[in-house]
């Protein structure tokens, strides 16, 4: 089966889980948001049937498919206008990496709970002075005795009032070189030395964003997730999820605003037509529907190349579909907001909090501009400034 042609099976998915989105809608998340408080019962629905563990292995409570039906499920949530952030990082970053590289104990202990929604895991990489250059990591983990201590600063960590554990990278000490190489710890939120600070966000969701401090948290042996000596190919196993999920939420905000946008200009009548009818109008919608139609085509190469193992294919093809996607969705909320003119501006439309919404497609969890570094030196060959 071809990866751009979806089985019957991924359709019924996309189906149901519209359903369950459409039964929530952007009302439900508006008010949410409003009151301060996390989605807590769409997610427990969510979980319930299953669909927050689809790539999971069924051993240890999940459905057993890949990235390509997790995607679904965002997108179509995000569709609805009620997409789950969360999703990008608790099943399919951190339940990935520990589905791939953790211990049978750390399966056993995580992997059904984050299936079912019960249990949720957040995931911490950046940092204040590092930015995009990941190898600038300064959160550093030391040996004591067969304990580890763990020390130092992240930050814009989604969701850590909800979470249970967050997967940190930081780095240790390779005995060999003496250089720092990237390694992955489970740090439960109510460890010793654990503290969490909320940044305050112009940004309106339901999930919330925080700095993170670490000072000399003492975790045990078994809270390194997979080889200490594997840790870039761990690492890269949940960013390009990362990379495609991104994609799927900004599909599904980009479909979100272009559908209201569609249903206003059919109605909407001003002259004697509706606005629709206008090519001034109805073009730069169709533009803004193809363009997220491309993206996720590209988002659904990923995904298939992820699936079937090709991780190298896979990082090419996740940054390519982020990148397109933040671009489609972006401008598709653009045109949907002006499109309705005044009204795109209203609490009424509910279109205008998507502005800054979908900036975060551009901005997160890596700039436009990395991904077009990648590409110039992955793809292209060119020589790189840095």
């Amino acid at each position: 089966m071809s990866p751009v042609i979806e089985t019957e099976e991924h359709q019924a998915l996309r189906a149901a889980v519209a359903a369950l989105g459409k039964r929530y809608g952007r009302d439900y998340l508006v008010q949410t948001v409003a009151a301060g408080k996390p989605l807590t019962e769409l997610w427990a629905d969510a979980g319930k049937l299953g669909y927050l563990g689809v790539n999971l292995p069924e051993a240890y409570g999940g459905g057993g498919g890949g990235i390509t039906e997790l995607s679904i499920v965002l997108e179509e949530l995000g569709a609805a206008g009620s997409p789950l952030l969360m999703l990008v990082v608790s099943p399919a970053i951190c339940g990935t990496v520990i589905a791939r590289f953790g211990t049978e104990e750390q399966k056993r202990t995580w992997l059904p709970g984050l299936a079912d929604g019960t249990r949720l895991m957040a995931f911490g990489i950046t940092e204040p002075d590092a930015g995009s250059n990941s190898h600038r990591i300064t959160t550093t983990a030391r040996r004591d005795g067969t304990d580890w201590l763990l020390t130092g600063r992240k930050v814009f960590i989604s969701g850590v009032d909800m979470a249970d554990a967050v997967l940190i990278v930081g780095r240790t000490e390779d005995a060999r070189t003496g250089h720092l190489k990237p390694c992955l710890f489970i740090v439960p939120t109510d460890t010793e030395g654990f503290q969490k600070r909320p940044i305050d966000m112009e940004l309106s969701a339901a999930e919330k964003q925080f700095e993170l401090v670490l000072d000399d948290v003492r975790l045990p042996a078994d809270a390194l997730v997979g080889d200490q000596d594997a840790g870039l190919l761990q690492l890269f196993a949940g960013l390009n999820p990362e990379r495609i999920m991104t994609a799927a939420f900004a599909i599904g905000m980009g479909r979100y605003a272009l559908a209201e946008a569609v249903e206003y200009a059919r109605d909407r009548t001003v002259w004697k037509t509706p606005i629709g009818a206008h090519q001034a109008i109805a073009h730069p919608l169709a533009q803004a529907h193809i363009d997220l139609e491309l993206a996720r085509l590209m988002m659904q190469k990923a995904a298939h190349l992820y699936d079937t193992g090709d991780d190298l294919g896979a990082g090419e093809a996740a940054n390519m579909a982020k990148y397109a996607a933040g671009e489609a969705c972006v401008k598709a909320v653009d045109q949907a907001v002006h499109t309705l003119g005044g009204n795109g501006l209203t609490r009424e439309f509910g279109l205008a909090s998507l502005i800054t919404a979908a900036r975060v497609a551009r901005i997160a969890p890596v700039s436009r501009e990395m991904i077009l570094n990648y590409v110039s030196h992955q793809t292209l060959g060119l020589p790189k400034s840095y």
